[in-house]
C-alpha cells in the first residue's frame, strides 16, 4: 500500500476515533458516572466511620474520640473530573486508538482474506476490542476508583497491562496460524481452529496469572460494583463499534478514490511510462 494512502487512512482513523470518542463520552457520562459517584460516596462513608468510631460504652462522659485530620482539598473538583476531565480522557483515548487501529487496518487489508474495506474495518475493530479490552477485562475486571487496596495499585496495574500485551500477542499468533492453516483446512476451518487455539491458550494464561484478590475492599456493594463494570464494558463496546462503522465508510471512500484514479486513462498526449 502506498505511503500516501496509509497516511490518509491514519488521518481518517484518528477522525473516526474522535467521533467514536464523542459517543463513548456520552455513554460514560450517562451510565458510567452514577456508579463512580456511588463508589465515592461509599468510600467517604467508610472514611468517616473510621475517623469517628462509635463511642465506647464503658468510657466516661469525658472520653471523646480524637478529631480526624482535616481532609486535603482536591486539586480538581469532582464536577470538572466528571465533565471536562472525562471528555478529555475519552477523546484522547479514542483518537490514539483510532490511529493505531487504522495502521492495523492498513496491514490487514488483503492479508486476512478477500474482504472489502468496510468488512476489514469491522473485523479490525472487533479484534481490537477483544484483545485490547474484553480479554483483559475478563481476567481483571474494572473497578471504581478508591475501592481497592492502594498499596497494591502498582502490582494490579502491571498485571492488567501484562494481560493486554499477552492478549494482543496471542491474537496476532492466532491470525498467523489461521493464514498458514488455510491452504490445508480451508478458510472457515482454519479460522475456527485458530480461534479455538486462542481461547485455549488464553484460558491457560487466566489460570497461571495471579488474581486481583485485593482489588475490591470487603463490604463494597456488589450491585454497585457490577453496575460500574457493565458501564465500563458498554463504553468500550460503543467506542469500538462506532469506530468500526465510521472508519469503514471513510476507508472505503479513500480506497475507492485511489482505485478510480489508478484506473483512469491517461490524458491524450501524455507520455506513456516505459
Amino acid at each position: 500500500m502506498h505511503a500516501s494512502t496509509v497516511r490518509s487512512l491514519l488521518v481518517r482513523g484518528m477522525l473516526a476515533g474522535l467521533i467514536a470518542g464523542l459517543l463513548a463520552f456520552a455513554v460514560a457520562y450517562v451510565v458510567g458516572e452514577p456508579p463512580v459517584d456511588g463508589a465515592i460516596a461509599v468510600e467517604e462513608a467508610q472514611a468517616a466511620q473510621e475517623a469517628h468510631p462509635a463511642p465506647d460504652a464503658h468510657a466516661g462522659h469525658g472520653g471523646t474520640a480524637a478529631e480526624a485530620p482535616e481532609e486535603e482539598e482536591e486539586a480538581v473538583s469532582r464536577p470538572v473530573q466528571s465533565t471536562f476531565g472525562l471528555a478529555t480522557g475519552v477523546l484522547v483515548y479514542g483518537v490514539a486508538l483510532g490511529g493505531i487501529a487504522a495502521l492495523a487496518f492498513s496491514f490487514a487489508l488483503g492479508r486476512v482474506g478477500r474482504f472489502s474495506p468496510r468488512a476489514t474495518a469491522a473485523l479490525t475493530a472487533a479484534a481490537a476490542f477483544t484483545t485490547v479490552y474484553l480479554v483483559p477485562f475478563l481476567k481483571y475486571p474494572a473497578t471504581p476508583p478508591a475501592v481497592g487496596n492502594p498499596d497494591t495499585i502498582g502490582k494490579r496495574t502491571t498485571l492488567f497491562f501484562l494481560m493486554i500485551l499477552l492478549s494482543v500477542l496471542l491474537g496476532l499468533a492466532a491470525v498467523i496460524a489461521g493464514r498458514r492453516l488455510a491452504p490445508r483446512l480451508g478458510n472457515w476451518n482454519a479460522t475456527l481452529a485458530a480461534a479455538a487455539g486462542f481461547v485455549v491458550v488464553t484460558g491457560v494464561a487466566f489460570v497461571l496469572l495471579p488474581a486481583n484478590d485485593d482489588a475490591v475492599k470487603a463490604g463494597f456493594p456488589a450491585a454497585l460494583l457490577w453496575e460500574f463494570r457493565l458501564a465500563s464494558l458498554a463504553v468500550q463496546a460503543v467506542l469500538w463499534a462506532v469506530f468500526g462503522v465510521v472508519f469503514g465508510v471513510l476507508a472505503q471512500k479513500v480506497l475507492a478514490a485511489r482505485t478510480a484514479g489508478a484506473d483512469a486513462p491517461a490524458p491524450a498526449g501524455a507520455p506513456i511510462p516505459g
